[in-house]
């Protein structure tokens, strides 16, 4: 088992609780993303015990993410809504040098791959000006709303893997993030079971379709994904602070955020570094 990979797991679970943020953005950070698909992909290969040691610990840490500080970003973003936005500015673009250097932009990147990573910064930035009632919660839950549940649930989690691309966001946009986040606050575990299933399909949905195109169109694929993380920005982005002791808030969380991709850089990206 890398049971380090608890501690990653609980920092994708903490993003993915996020409007706006990306799981797969922070296993980017964390250098796993690819890992992370070819694990999903191999639960159906003849080492799916290998591929279960790497997910398992990963998944206990998200759902202790989620469970543990569900509230506690809600809080945070109630009290401290800007500053808490700018401290995921700055982990997102502190990672974006390793991601270029990962890809080799500088020799690989052609006229086309630029054009893919704009197309990523466009459909990335478009999810900014969908919008949604996150405080939405149904109260009447029937047959139906479960069948619903279940879609959302899929829907998401192929956002979730997606990096640039979150997945509480689209459960905002299509009214179900409000219920899915109250289930986890109040532990209404039929909600949980259903939305779980989805995330489980989605996720070795996606995973699939994404190892495809790592495998025949690596650089390509990079484009794409590097144009989202950097479209996601826009998404994110909570506008300039008002008043000085919001700027101070801010700045300081930015810094926090920068800081804390370049030490996980440093970590988690020792051979990228070598190169």
């Amino acid at each position: 088992m890398e049971w380090k990979n608890i501690y990653r797991g609980m920092m994708m679970g903490a993003s993915d609780v996020v409007p706006g943020v990306s799981g797969g953005t922070i296993a980017l950070v964390l250098g796993i993303y690819d890992q992370l698909i070819l694990s999903i992909n191999g639960l159906f290969s003849k080492e799916w015990k290998k591929h279960l040691g790497f997910l398992i610990p990963l998944g206990l840490g998200m759902v202790t993410a989620i469970l543990l500080l569900a509230q506690a970003i809600e809080w945070l973003f109630e009290h401290y809504p800007r500053p808490t936005q700018f401290a995921f500015l700055g982990l997102i673009l502190g990672v974006l040098p390793y991601l270029f250097k990962k890809a080799d932009s500088k020799h690989q990147f052609k006229t086309l791959h630029y054009l893919l990573l704009v197309l990523g910064v466009g459909l990335a930035a478009m999810m900014g000006f969908l919008k949604g009632d996150e405080s939405f919660i149904i109260e009447n839950i029937t047959p139906s709303v479960y069948g619903y549940l279940l879609l959302a649930g899929f829907i998401a989690s192929t956002a979730m893997i997606l990096p640039g691309i979150s997945g509480s966001l689209i459960l905002v946009i299509m009214g179900a993030y409000g219920t899915i986040i109250n289930a986890v606050n109040e532990m209404k575990l039929d909600i949980l079971f259903v939305v779980a299933i989805g995330i489980g399909f989605g996720l070795i949905t996606m995973s699939k379709v994404i190892k495809f195109f790592l495998t025949h169109y690596t650089y390509a694929t990079y484009a794409v994904v590097i144009g989202l993380v950097i479209g996601s920005i826009y998404v994110i982005f909570p506008g300039l602070p008002t008043t000085l002791g919001d700027w101070s808030l801010s700045v300081i969380a930015f810094g926090f955020g920068l800081s804390l991709a370049y030490m996980l850089g440093q970590m988690e990206y020792q051979e990228v570094i070598k190169e």
